[in-house]
């Protein structure tokens, strides 16, 4: 055998060899490889439910929110609406006083006819009955009164002076004559007399 040859065998072992060593390395890698993924993929799948378990948690965090703020609202709306309702029901009494004065004042000019139709000796018969079945209805159901007098203090806050004349022996200003009466409801000016005011002289 010559040399040669003894040397061709000896690198096709040694060629062998390294195959065979790297075979086996790249076995170990891929298995290696392997199991890496599989632990991966494993751990991917133990994560994964506690992801969309915090999901859920987030959202039924955010939906308590949105039912506390629906909650308040609604409180609030609530409280408004009760709040208009008292109101209301307090100011109705106050509306129908507003009302009813509303009406009197429109019917003072009728009442001026009916004043000056007495005045003049004018009210009798059956209209005389009428007018005095309505005075008292309404002095009854509104407390409507009419007022004013010949010697009446005159007071600025009921009485309304169209003309003022000095008189002697006077020691205050007096209503010396009513032209027009003045009309009230309880309290409640609706107009006031409308007189001559005679004054110390």
């Amino acid at each position: 055998m010559s040399e040669n040859e003894v040397n061709g065998e000896e690198i096709a072992a040694q060629v062998e060899e390294f195959l065979a060593t790297e075979e086996s390395a790249l076995e170990t890698e891929e298995s290696s490889d392997a199991s890496t993924v599989a632990e991966s993929s494993e751990s991917e799948a133990q994560e994964e439910p506690v992801s969309e378990l915090e999901l859920v948690q987030q959202k039924v965090a955010e939906l308590e929110d949105q039912l506390a703020r629906a909650k308040a609202e609604t409180y609030n709306v609530s409280q408004e609406y009760s709040g208009y309702v008292r109101r209301s029901k307090a100011d109705i009494p106050g509306y129908r006083q507003a009302g009813k004065a509303e009406v009197l004042a429109a019917l003072a000019p009728v009442f001026d006819d009916i004043y000056a139709a007495r005045q003049h000796g004018e009210l009798e018969g059956p209209f005389a009955s009428i007018v005095k079945k309505l005075e008292e209805t309404l002095g009854t159901q509104a407390e409507f009164v009419s007022y004013g007098a010949v010697g009446e203090v005159f007071d600025p806050q009921v009485h309304e002076a169209l003309m003022a004349e000095d008189k002697e022996g006077l020691e205050e200003a007096v209503v010396g004559q009513v032209l027009q009466p003045g009309y009230r409801m309880g309290d409640r000016v609706l107009r006031p007399a409308r007189v001559i005011v005679h004054n110390p002289a």
